[in-house]
C-alpha cells in the first residue's frame, strides 16, 4: 500500500473531511473517543493517507463534525470515488491506503457462502515426489483450458447470433433494446416474493433477472456495490439512521434476552440476531453509480407494498438516549399509511428523473414511517440508457424491508453506562 496522490480521489475526500474536523474544533484525540476509532486513524482520513474500505466510519464523522445534509450528500459521493479510483489502480498499485472498517462484514456483490465441512484428518505422508499424481493434476489442468477455450467460442458465436447488445453477466431481457415492466411494475399487488428468484440473495433483482441484490451485509458492513442486469452497480443500507439514538425497534422477547443496542454500522446484524423490525419509521439509503461513461436517467422511484397488517404486539427498544438534536437528512418521504404510498422529494430534494455515470454516482436516502400498521415493502428505480430500459427493484438482501407501528408497547432504552434495559422515560 502507498500514499495517497494529492490530485487523486482521496486528496478530495481528505480535503472535505479536514474542512468538517477544523470546523467541528474538536481534535483528533475527542472525535476518535466518541466514534470508537483512533486519533491516528482519523488523521490518516482526512490527510488522504488512508481510504476506509467501509462509509459508515465517515458517516459518522461527517454527522459528528455537524456535517450539513449536502454536506453527507458530498462526502457520501467523494467516499465512492476515492474508493472506485483504488479499485481501479489495483492492488500494490499505490494511492491511499485501505483501512478495513472494524464492522467490516461479507462485500455485497458475492452471496454469503455456506460453512464447507471440515476436512477429515489425515495421517502425515513421507515426504516422496508423486510423478504419477503430478501427470493427473497436468492432465486433468489440460482438460479445464481446452474447455474453457470452447466454452469462450461458443460464448462469443451466441453473442453475435444473438445482438450485441448483452454484456457479461447480463440477462438478455436486461441488455437488449426496450424490455416490459416486471408485474410488480405494473400492479399494485406484486408477488410476495422477497426476489425474482423467491430466495434471500446477494443484489438488488432487475426486472425479470433472477439476480441477486446487495442489502447490508449481516456483519453490519453497507453493502459495496454490486453488479446487476442493469447497467449500474447499487449498494443499499437498509438500516441507515439519523443518529445514534433516532432509531427504535419492536421485538418479540423479554428485556433480559435482548442484547444491548449496537452502533448504526452493526444494527443489520443486531437485527438478524434479535428478529427485530424497525418502529415507526426506517431509513434507506441506496447509491447507484454507473458501469462506464454511458449516462443512465434513472426516470422514477415508487413505492410497493407487499403486505399490510395490524401493528406488532411486540416491545420497543431504542438504541441510545441524550444525544440532542442531529442533523435530519430526508431526501425522500414515504407515508405507508397510505393507500398508495409514493416517495415523495422533501427538504428542498428535487424530484426524479435523476442522471448517473461511473464519474457521477448519486445516493438516495428514502425515510418510510407509518403510525398504525405492520408494513413490508419495497422500492423500484425505473431507468433508461439509450435503446436500453427496465425496472430495478431495491430491497433487503432478496427480502422486503419491513416497519411497524409501536403506539402503545411496552418501550425501553439502554442509557449510556448501563449495563441493562430500563423502562423508556417520556420527554
Amino acid at each position: 500500500m502507498g500514499t495517497a496522490d494529492s490530485t487523486g480521489e482521496a486528496a478530495r475526500l481528505a480535503e472535505l473531511l479536514s474542512t468538517l474536523k477544523e470546523r467541528s474544533g474538536l481534535s483528533y484525540g475527542a472525535l476518535g473517543k466518541r466514534l470508537h476509532l483512533s486519533a491516528s486513524t482519523l488523521h490518516r482520513y482526512c490527510n488522504g493517507d488512508a481510504v476506509p474500505a467501509d462509509f459508515a466510519p465517515l458517516n459518522r464523522f461527517a454527522r459528528l463534525c455537524r456535517a450539513t445534509p449536502e454536506e453527507l450528500v458530498e462526502v457520501h459521493r467523494r467516499w465512492i470515488l476515492a474508493d472506485a479510483a483504488r479499485e481501479h489502480r489495483g492492488k500494490g498499485g499505490g494511492g491511499a491506503d485501505v483501512v478495513p472498517a472494524a464492522d467490516s462484514g461479507t462485500p455485497a456483490d458475492t452471496p454469503v457462502a455456506r460453512d464447507a465441512p471440515d476436512a477429515p484428518d489425515t495421517p502425515d505422508a513421507p515426504d516422496t515426489p508423486r510423478p504419477r499424481r503430478r501427470l493427473v493434476l497436468a492432465a486433468t489442468a489440460g482438460v479445464v483450458a481446452v474447455a474453457a477455450v470452447g466454452a469462450l467460442l461458443v460464448g462469443r458465436l451466441g453473442g453475435e447470433g444473438a445482438g450485441a447488445g448483452a454484456g457479461a453477466g447480463e440477462a438478455a431481457g436486461a441488455a437488449r433494446g426496450p424490455v416490459a415492466s416486471s408485474p410488480a411494475a405494473g400492479s399494485g399487488s406484486p408477488s410476495p416474493s422477497g426476489s425474482a428468484s423467491g430466495e434471500p440473495s446477494a443484489s438488488p433483482s432487475d426486472s425479470g433477472t433472477p439476480s441477486a441484490s446487495p442489502g447490508s451485509s449481516a456483519e453490519g458492513k453497507p453493502a459495496a456495490p454490486a453488479p446487476t442486469g442493469a447497467p449500474f452497480h447499487a449498494s443499499v443500507r437498509a438500516h441507515a439512521w439519523e443518529n445514534q439514538c433516532s432509531q427504535r425497534y419492536l421485538v418479540d422477547r423479554e428485556p433480559d434476552a435482548v442484547r444491548p443496542p449496537p452502533v448504526e454500522q452493526d444494527a443489520p446484524a443486531w437485527v438478524a440476531a434479535m428478529g427485530a423490525v424497525s418502529a415507526d419509521e426506517q431509513v434507506v439509503e441506496v447509491t447507484l453509480q454507473g458501469k462506464g461513461s454511458e449516462t443512465v436517467v434513472l426516470q422514477a422511484l415508487h413505492v410497493r407494498v407487499v403486505r399490510t397488517g395490524e401493528p406488532l404486539a411486540w416491545t420497543d427498544y431504542g438504541t441510545g438516549v441524550g444525544c440532542g438534536g442531529g442533523v435530519a437528512l430526508r431526501a425522500f418521504d414515504v407515508d405507508l399509511d397510505q393507500g398508495a404510498p409514493a416517495a415523495r422529494a422533501a427538504d428542498g430534494q428535487r424530484p426524479f428523473p435523476y442522471k448517473i455515470s461511473e464519474s457521477d454516482p448519486e445516493m438516495f436516502r428514502v425515510t418510510a414511517h407509518t403510525g398504525g400498521r405492520d408494513v413490508s415493502w419495497y422500492l423500484e428505480v425505473e431507468w433508461s440508457s439509450g435503446e436500453r430500459q427496465g425496472v430495478f427493484r431495491v430491497d433487503d438482501r432478496g427480502r422486503p424491508f419491513r416497519t411497524s407501528a409501536s403506539d402503545g408497547r411496552p418501550a425501553y432504552d439502554y442509557p449510556p453506562g448501563a449495563s441493562e434495559w430500563s423502562e423508556h422515560q417520556p420527554g
